[in-house]
């Protein structure tokens, strides 16, 4: 399955804004740095566990996310989102 460009940029800003409601932008941001390289990796891991998560999650949406994550393009993408906003409105945990 592959993302248009305009799916793609909705998943990496859906991403992006949880991650900055929790407050987490800095360690997001170190944590994919690091784990950029993987990205392909997890992307075949969540292929694997996708049966178990069939029944949390929509298989639909599972796939979308498998394809954001086998192109490292994408983290590179959402690292740059979540440093756009690193210090913006929406830092800290709102509950």
């Amino acid at each position: 399955m592959s993302l248009d460009a305009a799916r793609r940029d909705q998943l990496i800003e859906h991403i992006a804004s949880r991650v900055r409601q929790w407050g987490l932008s800095s360690p997001g941001i170190a944590f994919l740095e690091i784990n950029r390289p993987f990205s392909y990796i997890g992307s075949q891991f969540l292929l694997f566990v996708q049966p178990l998560l069939a029944s949390f999650i929509d298989a639909k949406l599972t796939d979308e996310y498998i394809s954001l994550l086998e192109d490292r393009d994408n983290m590179r993408r959402l690292i740059e989102r979540l440093e756009l906003h690193q210090d913006g409105p929406e830092h800290g945990f709102r509950g």
